[in-house]
């Protein structure tokens, strides 16, 4: 059963190669956090800041590409935890039924701030991360 999560904080570092991302669930106490790039960062910290960029960036790309095509983003989830790497599904609505598109988590997560559509982790993930610690 996946579980319903907010993106909680970004932490954005000029001196790391990785920034962090921490996500929170929705109804309960459990967070975690998940590595990604700084263009991913950037993108996601621009979406929430309200910045406007000059001309449209890849996750803007790719919004726009979705809804011309007839496709709404529905949610994303983060599907699986392997090896210390995140697994991610958009799951997009299209004439009457659900396409799912195997994505990375950051980008999925700049996609679903991007489109303000829910983030979900499936509790196997959850789990995991519960048992890494």
């Amino acid at each position: 059963m996946p579980v319903e999560m907010e993106l909680r904080r970004i932490i954005i570092s000029e001196i790391h190669e990785q920034q962090v991302i921490i996500l929170k669930e929705l109804d309960g106490d459990r967070s975690f956090s998940i590595q990604i790039g700084i263009f991913e960062a950037t993108s996601i910290d621009r979406k929430i800041k309200k910045i406007p960029s000059p001309r449209p960036l890849t996750h803007d790309l790719l919004c726009q590409t979705i809804h011309s095509l007839g496709g709404e983003l529905q949610e994303i989830q983060i599907t699986q935890l392997k090896e210390k790497t995140y697994f991610a599904t958009l799951k997009i609505g299209q004439n009457g039924r659900v396409v799912e598109v195997d994505c990375r988590p950051s980008d999925a997560i700049a996609l679903a701030v991007t489109m303000d559509v829910p983030i979900f982790v499936f509790e196997d993930v959850l789990n995991q991360i519960n048992e890494e610690i």
